[in-house]
């Protein structure tokens, strides 16, 4: 009899009830993902994360009265149409495009809803609540900065975002997820609030 090497180390993979063309699931990613223990760190991570969302929102966007107006983010675009050219362009041309056609001609509209994006992405990873969806669309504003050739922190703040988004389930439970997820649940499981008793 063959005994598996890693049966007991933390390495080993969780076989058991899977079925056919399931995969597992290694004991350090069930405890990141999966185990309150875990917490912890996604509450620094987190906190992290909406802090950097709420100062942008409000020290660069709402009280700059450039970017109220959208000239600040008119500004912003046609930086980045500048960098859509060349050999190498930084903007790929579909999205230049996408900024020329779409963002510029309504900036003002578009202003503000960047700068209500970032407001309420930060509100909700700071109290924690809807952690995973905060953090996807943290991260695709990220996204978006990065196409428009904009580094900065963006690449950090988008693999700390979409650690954030893998990490749903626990991520917000030193914050309102602890109450709010087993109480709504998810569309594929609804919480307590859905389970009438007769």
């Amino acid at each position: 009899m063959t005994k598996n090497p890693t049966a007991n180390g933390a390495g080993a993979i969780a076989t058991a009830g899977l079925q056919h063309g399931e995969m597992g699931e290694s004991r350090i990613s069930r405890w990141l993902f999966n185990r309150t223990e875990s917490s912890w760190i996604w509450l620094i991570l987190r906190l992290y994360l909406g802090y950097e969302w709420f100062s942008a929102a409000l020290g660069d966007k709402l009280e700059s009265p450039s970017w109220r107006s959208g000239a600040g983010l008119a500004g912003f675009i046609h930086g980045a149409l500048a960098k859509s050219g060349g050999s190498n362009p930084s903007v790929q041309g579909w999205y230049a495009s996408f900024l020329r056609g779409v963002i510029l001609p309504h900036a003002a509209f578009w202003a503000w809803v960047v700068a209500f994006g970032e407001l309420l992405v930060g509100i909700a990873l700071i109290v924690g609540i809807f952690t995973g969806l905060a953090a996807f669309f943290g991260g695709f504003m990220n996204f978006n900065y990065l196409m428009a050739g904009t580094v900065s922190l963006n690449p950090l703040l988008f693999v700390i975002a979409t650690w954030l988004v893998l990490a749903w389930k626990v991520g917000g439970w030193y914050g309102l997820d602890r109450w709010v997820l087993p109480s709504l649940g998810t569309p594929w499981h609804p919480g307590e609030s859905f389970h009438h008793t007769s």
